[in-house]
């Protein structure tokens, strides 16, 4: 067995990082820049005004002072003269400043009667005016790599770029074997369970940007994982479930090492998710995950999650940890890293009674998962321990 941190290093020396695609602007919600991005325009790419009111001079600004309204200025229409000397301009946000102009009183602050405005007593010192480039200016770049948040998208739509430069996704193959599984609402024998590991992968990674396959479930015959290895072919990573460990059904390992797969290493010192396999089949990455629900899940959130993120040009970095105070007294912990199923309270993380690797109902109650260090020794309520996030 090698240590949870060996595992993920061994993981990013198989990583390749996808190629770069342009994709529309509309589409490059939630993908990864992959190249930084630079600004096209300035913006604003005039001065405009921040409020509804009157644009005059600010040497003019007196209480009672009367100014004559010379024209208006809307979003979209500038106002063509300029402004002297006891003139103002009806200004609406988002306007042109109006030459001649440098400063807007906000329409309440004033009185108006026909073209005729006068001043009130409360104006203050804000002159209201968005100057040009507050926002951003021409050549400004947004950097790469990072995910594409709604915010980003709107920054890159206001900086006039139609095409973005992002990874592709990688496409990934995932394989259910046992002649125990069949499909969600299928009818199952009287041995059999319905397969829910392969959903629940499928869903974390698809939330991740990459595209998730489902290949049919292999039964256990070298014939029928053979078959599967087929139909994942061109997958940038093969993700097998079950059947990567010692047993006589388990034939995951020999049937890729038949199909050519140079293995990198088979067993990980963790709780749960002990019988990890990981390698190469030619261009293709492939991990071999635990068969049990809840250790599938776990290492893809430990292990794959990284993994995915690496392909799409990010760090190669583990799967984020916070701290949190313990809500309980817990037991000291064996010579394998624990990874705790709990969940968050306002005094604190308390891990589940039952950390039984077949329990879905808990791992899906979870919140986070609490790592132990491998002979971590019992700790009591109040202290920090490090979580990730579900």
């Amino acid at each position: 067995m090698i240590p949870v941190e060996a595992a993920l290093d061994a993981l990013f020396a198989l990583t390749r990082v996808m190629p770069v695609e342009e994709v529309p602007l509309r589409a490059a919600a939630g993908r990864i820049l992959a190249r930084d991005v630079t600004a096209r325009r300035t913006q604003p790419p005039f001065a405009a005004s921040s409020m509804d009111g009157y644009a005059l001079r600010r040497a003019e600004v007196e209480p009672d002072a009367m100014f004559k309204v010379i024209g208006e200025a809307a979003a979209g229409h500038s106002f063509a003269g300029t402004v002297k000397a006891g003139q103002a301009v009806r200004i609406f946000t988002g306007a042109p400043i109006p030459d001649g102009a440098d400063f807007v009183v906000i329409q309440e602050d004033t009185t108006r009667r026909g073209d005729l405005i006068t001043l009130g007593h409360r104006i203050g010192p804000k002159d209201n005016i968005r100057p040009a480039g507050g926002d951003f200016a021409k050549g400004q770049r947004l950097a790469a790599p990072q995910r594409l948040r709604p915010a980003d998208i709107a920054l890159m739509a206001a900086m006039n770029i139609p095409e973005v430069p992002v990874f592709a996704r990688p496409d990934v193959a995932i394989i259910a074997t046992g002649d125990e599984l069949v499909q969600p609402g299928d009818t199952p024998g009287p041995n059999q369970i319905i397969a829910s590991n392969n959903y629940g992968l499928a869903a974390q990674l698809e939330a991740m940007g990459a595209r998730a396959r489902l290949i049919p479930i292999a039964r256990d015959t070298p014939a029928a994982l053979t078959r599967a290895f087929e139909l994942a072919q061109g997958a940038d990573l093969v993700i097998t479930i079950g059947g990567a460990s010692v047993g006589d059904h388990d034939l995951v390992a020999p049937v890729a090492a038949e199909l050519g797969m140079e293995q990198s290493f088979y067993k990980v010192a963790m709780r749960p998710g002990k019988p990890l396999m990981a390698g190469r089949l030619g261009e293709t990455m492939m991990i071999g995950l635990p068969g049990n629900p809840v250790s599938a899940l776990v290492c893809g959130t430990v292990f794959v999650a990284p993994v995915i993120r690496a392909m799409q040009g990010l760090a190669q970095t583990a799967a984020p940890r916070r701290h949190m105070p313990l809500a309980v007294d817990i037991a000291a912990n064996g010579p394998r890293e624990h990874y705790m199923r709990a969940r968050i309270t306002d005094a604190g993380v308390i891990p589940a009674e039952r950390q039984d690797s077949s329990l879905l109902t808990v791992l899906a109650s979870a919140d986070v998962l609490l790592v132990r260090p491998k002979d971590a020794p019992a700790q009591p309520k109040g202290t920090l321990v490090e979580v990730i996030d579900l």
